[in-house]
């Protein structure tokens, strides 16, 4: 019971990652809010039933549950999802922001409000979010905050511009998880040749509750330490991920003009250069 006693705002916990870590965290102790709108994938619609069903599995295996319908993308709604905390529970402890949609395409052809509604979602909503639960957080001298962030911002990946700029930038807002697991987040991947289905057979594996012990780990006084860094898990793997460092230098005292950076500074730049990879480029191998 590593969350007794605590109160844990989950986002996006109709479904998916977001509905295995609510379901988590309560059998781990912690009374939930669980947040989500019923949108589709791509954020259109709304539904109280996805958030009503995780309430109900939350209960049904003894657990504290209540729903918020509200969205993250505003400031004015994220404010009523943590209060909905203290409604409900008279604190709030936890807040995991996982709520997203998807709205892929190729970069010139995304448009604008495809752009602003996938940084709304992501980036905008989990900064409103932790914002609003900052204040009781600090006035209680206590509080954790994981943020979901993707190897699509961390690596990059194609016809996701909006993701993976959403993404990297919740890295920068206070560092995070980077969970791999099937969802409908990642059914639109090509299943066209028996390659691709033989490769699609090895992701379904990685279901979304594989992700949910680490989520309850940082979310508990053990993870003290543990801040500003980020995770990935992968079915049975977790990774320590990198973070942005200097490779290497060079100096001129003089100082560089454009043929002097050709002429000297990138033949010694060069051997460092990172490759333009995406994500399965980086994990090359299956699933373990």
């Amino acid at each position: 019971m590593m969350l007794e006693g605590k109160v844990a705002v989950v986002t996006g916990a109709g479904g998916g990652i977001g509905r295995e870590i609510a379901v988590a965290m309560a059998l781990a102790g912690a009374s939930v809010v669980v947040n989500d709108i019923g949108a589709s994938l791509s954020g259109e619609g709304q539904s109280a039933s996805p958030a009503e069903q995780t309430q109900q599995i939350i209960a049904q295996r003894g657990g504290r549950a209540v729903v918020s319908t509200d969205s993250v993308s505003s400031w004015v709604s994220a404010q009523r999802i943590v209060q909905a905390a203290m409604d409900g529970f008279g604190r709030v402890d936890v807040v995991v922001n996982n709520a997203g949609i998807l709205r892929d395409a190729i970069f010139h052809k995304m448009s604008p409000e495809d752009w602003l509604q996938v940084i709304d979602v992501h980036l905008n909503g989990s900064f409103f979010v932790s914002r609003a639960a900052a204040e009781p957080f600090r006035a209680q001298g206590s509080g954790a905050f994981v943020h979901m962030t993707s190897t699509s911002g961390l690596v990059g990946n194609f016809g996701q511009a909006n993701y993976s700029a959403a993404k990297l930038g919740i890295v920068a807002l206070s560092k995070s998880i980077a969970p791999f697991a099937w969802s409908r987040m990642t059914s639109s991947i090509p299943a066209d040749t028996p390659e691709q289905q033989a490769r699609v057979a090895k992701l379904q594996q990685m279901t979304p509750d594989k992700n949910a012990p680490m989520a309850v780990f940082l979310a508990s006084d053990a993870a003290a330490g543990f801040t500003g860094q980020v995770f990935a898990t992968r079915h049975n793997e977790i990774f320590l991920m990198s973070q942005s460092r200097p490779l290497r230098s060079v100096h001129r005292a003089e100082g560089w003009t454009p043929a002097l950076i050709a002429e000297h500074a990138a033949p010694a730049l060069r051997p460092s250069l990172l490759p333009l990879d995406r994500s399965q480029d980086v994990f090359g191998w299956d699933p373990a």
